[in-house]
């Protein structure tokens, strides 16, 4: 789950960038409602519902009713586990039952989930993205315009679409499309086609600096976008806390966060540009080995601290705006393990403050 002050930095004055919040990525759709309407009564402009152990469609659907201001968001849903078709209805749907609040965030997930998992079909995954916004993109033209459906991609054809099916054109029109990407190619696929661009929280500063950020602005410029065409939101992870204690126990979550993710072959490249390539042969042997908990010792401080804003609230708003001002122009905090509602409470004042 993540909440958001939405994208308008105006709102305090002092905000260099629109603030996102991390919250309980295990909420079913009872408790993403709940969080939903008290994200609303805070102040919060967003939220957005995580695919792992629900449904994200049903989360988002049980808080359109609930609330009346706060944005709602997929970050992500996996594509290639459904078809163009299927995830443009339930967009269209949701952004119905939101009065045009809704915004379909993407991903593809990785090759074993897609096979063993789902048991769908992956292949060329930045070109089959690609191939599925686009045919997102033109049913819901379809629907708002009442032209004929004619798509005709890669991937996915949709040439059918009778009255019967064809939903009367959504009064506030089609969703916004966000999307997830990590590499190169699926980055450059955003900059292309999507309104937003969801880095994961596996990510430095330098990273985005040197590689994402030039990704994306290839695809728009290889579209014909101008360059800031695609909404940059940056999940940094965070470990706070108030005293010693606390500290401690969100910065060994984290340790062991980052080493999950850094098992994982395809975000390799992150830890490659930095020099650590052996520490992420090392992690990737360690998962094969279920070695969950050793493989955190491998993070060192000097890893922490490219991935990390680590130390109390106001330390970590003074570490948050030196490193995204400029560079993100939405920032999501990304908690791993449980944060005292009030701890993100105090980073958004100190970044207010500033």
């Amino acid at each position: 789950m993540t909440t958001t002050t939405g994208n308008d930095a105006t709102r305090s004055g002092a905000r260099p960038f629109a603030l996102e919040t991390a919250g309980d990525v295990h909420a079913g759709p009872a408790e993403f409602e709940a969080l939903a309407v008290r994200a609303e009564a805070d102040g919060y402009d967003g939220i957005g519902a995580t695919e792992l152990q629900h449904d994200p469609f049903i989360s988002i659907a049980v808080a359109a009713r609930s609330t009346s201001t706060i944005e709602l968001a997929t970050s992500i849903a996996v594509a290639f586990a459904r078809n163009p078709m299927t995830v443009a209805v339930t967009a269209n749907d949701l952004q119905l039952l939101s009065a045009g609040r809704f915004t379909l965030g993407l991903g593809s997930q990785i090759k074993p989930h897609i096979e063993r998992r789902f048991s769908m079909e992956w292949s060329h995954p930045a070109e089959r993205m690609r191939d599925f916004v686009l045919a997102v993109r033109a049913i819901q033209h379809a629907w708002q315009s009442g032209e004929k459906l004619n798509y005709r991609g890669e991937f996915y054809q949709h040439t059918l679409m009778t009255p019967m099916f064809a939903p009367e054109p959504n009064p506030h029109g089609a969703p916004k499309i966000a999307l997830a990407a990590v590499g190169q190619l699926m980055t450059e696929v955003a900059g292309e086609v999507a309104d937003g661009w969801l880095s994961h929280s596996f990510t430095t500063p330098r990273y985005l600096t040197e590689v994402s950020i030039p990704a994306l602005r290839r695809g728009s410029e290889k579209a014909g976008r101008p360059a800031d065409a695609v909404d940059v939101s940056v999940a940094a992870f965070v470990a706070v806390g108030a005293d010693q204690s606390e500290l401690d126990a969100a910065i060994q979550a984290t340790r062991k966060q980052i080493a999950f993710y850094g098992s994982t072959p395809a975000y390799a490249s992150v830890l490659e540009l930095h020099g650590w390539g052996g520490v992420a042969e090392q992690l990737n042997a360690g998962s094969r080995r279920g070695e969950w908990d050793a493989m955190a010792q491998l993070i060192t401080d000097e890893m922490l601290s490219e991935f990390a804003c680590v130390g109390s609230p106001a330390e970590v708003a003074a570490q948050l705006r030196a490193r995204y001002s400029g560079l993100a122009t939405r920032l999501a905090f990304a908690f791993s393990a449980p944060v005292a509602p009030e701890r993100a409470q105090q980073i958004v004042a100190a970044l207010d403050a500033n």
